[in-house]
């Protein structure tokens, strides 16, 4: 039921019994689910959630949403309806955050969970130095938005929290990117140096200085260190030279070669299917969803026919549960099809590895050709949902 019918609903109710304040909630919440699909169909990348109850013969609106339009648009229409009702909702960020609604990750991968525990599922992760909107708190967790829009939660050990200027100030100043998968940050500038922390592959921290063969670097919590100028990059100049190209996706793929499969995981200590497909196009300039089932909507569909005859290196490629009359498509895997003779393409199960769909190949993966759903093109495509870093810098 759309906008427009719910809120007919609600004010012929209101016009001929006002005295069923139950069928009336259920008016409302009608309307605000109309608001909740036009503005929030995802709730990994929005919130809203609004509860309607009645309480002693009042209408009572709690709950809370990171959208100001989609609130607005619910109180415009409460309103037009003259319905009185006692506003509870919180609009995220609020006073629970204060004025640092801002953060930059700083550690080399922090673990964001979908609950505000360290015992919760690992929903995704974020690498040092990547920048955060800090939406509420609870305890010792926080509740944030990573660039790809994706909302969960973090320790208050994995990031430092600062204002909108320092936010500004940290985007717009010179940084350096880390091009290799694993490495250390260093006390100083000689070999037997002490180790500071772990970094890995797209990590980012600031540029203070440079000498022969390191970079000096301090975190966003103001710690400084050394990473050597072999294993990093100056990012501006990382970003103007990188070629997207079809083969850079697959060299950038290889290189994953073996990393361990993680559930949740998107960084080079463990990443899942979705997690690879974001990190491998990462490292070429773009931000992509997070998870497989809003990757197969981003981008531009190919192989209609489902014959693999379409492909080009480096579209997604994805599999899972195919429509029924009764359930629709569900879409539990991802990978990059490499397009050569032997029809591979690579993903992480297990761990990331080559597969291949052709029958006479030894590591032919039939439980995922009898599986596919269909692929999607992302290199040469505009669409939202696909971040250019180029363009954003």
């Amino acid at each position: 039921m759309n906008l427009f019918k719910n809120l007919l609903f609600v004010f012929i109710f209101i016009s001929f019994s006002c005295n069923n304040n139950s069928l009336l909630v259920s008016g409302i919440e009608g309307v605000s689910e109309s608001i909740q699909s036009q503005y929030a169909p995802d709730k990994r990348v929005a919130i809203y959630d609004i509860e309607i109850d009645n309480n002693d013969g009042k209408i009572i609106a709690s709950g809370e949403t990171n959208l100001k339009p989609a609130y607005q648009k619910l109180l415009d229409s409460l309103k037009s309806l003259d319905i009185t009702f006692i506003n509870k909702i919180r609009v995220l960020p609020d006073s629970a955050v204060g004025d640092l609604k801002y953060a930059i990750a700083r550690n080399s991968v922090i673990n964001i969970r979908s609950k505000p525990k360290h015992s919760a599922e690992l929903g995704t992760q974020g690498l040092l130095g990547m920048p955060l909107k800090v939406l509420d708190k609870k305890g010792d967790f926080y509740r944030i938005q990573t660039p790809d829009k994706y909302i969960s939660w973090v320790d208050k050990g994995g990031i430092t929290k600062i204002n909108k200027a320092d936010f500004d100030n940290w985007n717009n100043r010179k940084k350096i990117i880390f091009t290799k998968n694993f490495g250390y940050v260093y006390a100083d500038k000689t070999k037997d140096s002490k180790i500071i922390s772990d970094i890995t592959l797209g990590g980012i921290l600031k540029f203070k200085g440079l000498s022969k063969d390191f970079f000096e670097v301090e975190y966003p919590d103001k710690r400084k260190g050394f990473v050597k100028r072999e294993e990093s990059l100056m990012y501006d100049s990382w970003l103007n030279k990188l070629n997207t190209s079809q083969e850079n996706i697959e060299q950038v793929a290889k290189k994953m070669d073996g990393f361990p499969y993680l559930w949740g995981g998107t960084s080079s200590k463990g990443m899942d299917c979705s997690g690879f497909t974001k990190m491998v196009y990462l490292m070429n300039g773009y931000i992509i969803p997070r998870d497989a089932s809003q990757q197969i909507n981003a981008g531009k569909t190919v192989d209609k026919d489902l014959n693999f005859s379409d492909l080009q290196k480096g579209d997604l490629v994805f599999f899972g549960k195919k429509a029924t009359a009764e359930k629709k498509q569900r879409v539990t895997h991802v990978g990059i099809w490499l397009g050569n003779d032997k029809m591979e393409f690579i993903h992480a199960s297990g761990n990331v590895h080559l597969s291949s769909m052709d029958a006479t190949q030894p590591h032919y993966d039939e439980m995922n050709k009898n599986r596919y759903l269909g692929s999607r093109r992302y290199l040469g495509v505009k669409d939202e949902m696909i971040v250019d870093l180029k363009e954003e810098n």
